[in-house]
């Protein structure tokens, strides 16, 4: 597997995880080291050479963003190449990693008032987020399903028993338009009320981390979110 799309190696696939509209995950086995390869659907719809300029732009668009996060200090799965003739990416597979939003889900049992484990993710994905915007990144997909809590033998950097992985950027884009950015956190409130309504304050402790970690162009992204957040709530009241 390498950058320019040609193929290096042998691949053997263990079995899906994933499969919907745009493309499938899968577990596979390459060279003796087990990834997880995300292969782009061919659009029957297309015409031919149409779909397969758009999918090499969106592999390539993916790609892109796996690299900007690496220099925002933003931690994903590494990018272990691509093959744009067979549509896949081949990445890190974090085998024993959890999905944000069961964890949130779990430790919501235990209470959600002042719940450290709550408190405490929050404050990493307000990080994340926010080294996102201050390199100009646009995820387009901010939910805690798109988030993966992978566990570390010794604390990480923040002092957790686990590092925050952003995952899935077949959204993302760079920009440097505060509108953009305003829309990615109304995205993110809006997908944090609706899957976890029982933490009705977990969006605005992930926003007072936002504001700590990006001093990039705040002000005018935080006025661009309130504009955001208040056309989405008038569509909803005219229906």
């Amino acid at each position: 597997m390498a950058g320019n799309g040609s193929k290096t190696g042998t691949v053997t696939t263990e079995g899906l995880l994933q499969q919907g509209a745009e493309g499938k995950l899968y577990v596979a086995d390459y060279n003796g080291t087990r990834c997880l390869v995300k292969e782009r659907f061919m659009k029957k719809y297309r015409h031919p050479d149409l779909d397969k300029q758009l999918t090499r732009q969106r592999i390539k668009a993916e790609q892109r963003a796996f690299e900007r996060c690496k220099a925002a200090n933003v931690i994903t799965p590494k990018l272990l190449g691509v093959d744009l003739s067979e549509r896949k990416i081949y990445m890190e597979y974090l085998d024993r990693a959890t999905v944000a939003k069961r964890y949130i889900d779990e430790a919501a049992l235990e209470g959600t008032k002042n719940n450290p484990k709550i408190c405490q993710l929050a404050e990493e994905i307000g990080r994340s987020v926010g080294n996102l915007h201050s390199h100009n990144i646009i995820h387009g997909d901010l939910t805690t399903s798109n988030m993966l809590l992978d566990p570390v033998s010794d604390a990480s950097e923040s002092g957790l028993p686990y590092r925050l992985v952003m995952i899935d950027f077949g959204l993302t884009f760079h920009s440097f338009n505060v509108e953009d950015m305003g829309v990615d956190l109304y995205v993110l409130e809006r997908a944090l009320l609706s899957a976890h309504s029982q933490v009705p304050e977990l969006f605005e402790l992930v926003l007072q981390s936002y504001k700590e970690h990006n001093t990039h162009k705040l002000t005018e992204i935080i006025s661009k979110f309130d504009e955001v957040r208040a056309r989405g709530r008038k569509r909803t009241m005219i229906g």
